[in-house]
C-alpha cells in the first residue's frame, strides 16, 4: 500500500497517511470547493489499507482548525471506516487536537467519540 501525502492548501488540509507505519494525520483547514473530489480518493485508499489490517494498532492525529459541512460529512465517513476496523479487531487511537478556546472543534471530537464508540478518542487542547 502506497503512502499518501498531500500538502495543505488554503482550502484543504495536509494529509499524511503513512500506511506502512499505521499512522495518519489531517492538519489545517478543510473547505474544498468539491469535498467529494478531495476526500473520495482518500476514503478509497483508507478502505484498501484497512481491508488488510488484522490486529493492528492505528494512530490518527487530527488537528483541523476549521471544516465546512461538506467536509464534515466525508470526515464522518472516514471515521466510520476506522470504527468498522476497530470493531473487526484493530486498535484505533484518534488524537483529536483543538484550540483550547474552540468549543466547536472540541464538540465535534466528542460527537465522534459518541457516534463511533469502538474508537479510542483522546482530546487534547493546544495552547
Amino acid at each position: 500500500m502506497q503512502n499518501v501525502y498531500l500538502a495543505a492548501t488554503s482550502a484543504t488540509p495536509e494529509v499524511d497517511f503513512r500506511f506502512d507505519s499505521h499512522r495518519m494525520s489531517l492538519k489545517g483547514e478543510s473547505y474544498p470547493e468539491n469535498a467529494q473530489a478531495f476526500y473520495g480518493p482518500l476514503l478509497d485508499a483508507v478502505g484498501s489499507y484497512l481491508a488488510a489490517c488484522r490486529g493492528t494498532t492505528i494512530q490518527i492525529d487530527v488537528q483541523l482548525a476549521y471544516f465546512n459541512s461538506s467536509s464534515t460529512k466525508l470526515l464522518m465517513s472516514l471515521f466510520e471506516q476506522f470504527n468498522q476496523a476497530a470493531l473487526a479487531g484493530n486498535h484505533v487511537l484518534v488524537n483529536w487536537f483543538h484550540d483550547e478556546e474552540d468549543d466547536t472543534i472540541l464538540e465535534f471530537g466528542e460527537e465522534i467519540a459518541e457516534d463511533y464508540p469502538a474508537l479510542e478518542l483522546l482530546t487534547q487542547a493546544l495552547v
